[in-house]
């Protein structure tokens, strides 16, 4: 192994790991929002969760746990079950607060989510979305464990820092969009299309399609 390998192990783990975390889904819809509307108290252990989650799901598809996993269907499946009721009934929310005014208006007045619910609301969409643990323990984990012995855990931790990376910048980031969400407007837009991802999602899940 060069010097050089470590640093080509670890761009290419983060670009990979990018490649995956960035396309919108029901976590980064959640923490898009919460970004929006949170205070930095309940966006800093929000983002966290998501960030370490993904570092721990891919340090141990790294290990080997993925192979397990594959050979257990039956987790995912029911996994898929939990997840996609539990998307469906928060699409449905997201619905409801879109098309219901006065919601909006509560939702205005709000100046503090509880960061105990956005801390629950993130760990189950994460641990019950059962494509983390495809991308992450699977298909990471396999890309990382075809880099050699030592070359694995170069491109691992790329991929575990393109996750903080991204979170991070997601979270704290979304809060430039407040001046566009000082109207109701907005927030009804946006709650419409966080519906149609979640919905999307969680039938998804439930058909297996």
């Amino acid at each position: 192994m060069t010097s050089l390998d470590p640093v080509l192990s670890v761009l290419s783990g983060l670009g990979i790991g990018l490649g995956l975390i960035v396309a919108i889904g029901a976590q980064n819809a959640y923490v898009l929002r919460l970004g929006i509307q949170g205070t930095n108290r309940t966006i800093a252990p929000v983002v966290l969760i998501c960030a370490v989650s993904d570092a721990l799901l891919i340090m141990a598809g790294i290990v080997g746990i993925g192979a397990l996993i594959e050979r257990a269907p039956s987790v995912i499946v029911a996994v898929r079950i939990l997840g996609a009721g539990f998307l469906i009934a928060y699409g449905l929310f997201a619905a409801r607060r879109a098309f219901r005014p006065a919601m909006l208006v509560v939702q205005e007045r709000a100046a503090h989510i509880p960061t105990k619910t956005a801390m629950a609301t993130i760990v189950a969409l994460t641990w019950l979305n059962p494509q983390v643990y495809l991308d992450t323990l699977i298909f990471l984990g396999s890309i990382a464990n075809q880099q050699g012995d030592q070359g694995r855990w170069w491109w691992g931790g790329g991929a575990v820092a393109a996750s903080f990376l991204w979170f991070f910048s997601l979270g704290f980031g979304a809060r430039l969009l407040r001046p566009l969400f000082a109207r109701p407007t907005s927030w009804r837009v946006l709650d419409i299309f966080i519906a149609i991802i979640m919905l999307g999602l969680g039938i998804h899940m439930a058909t297996g399609f």
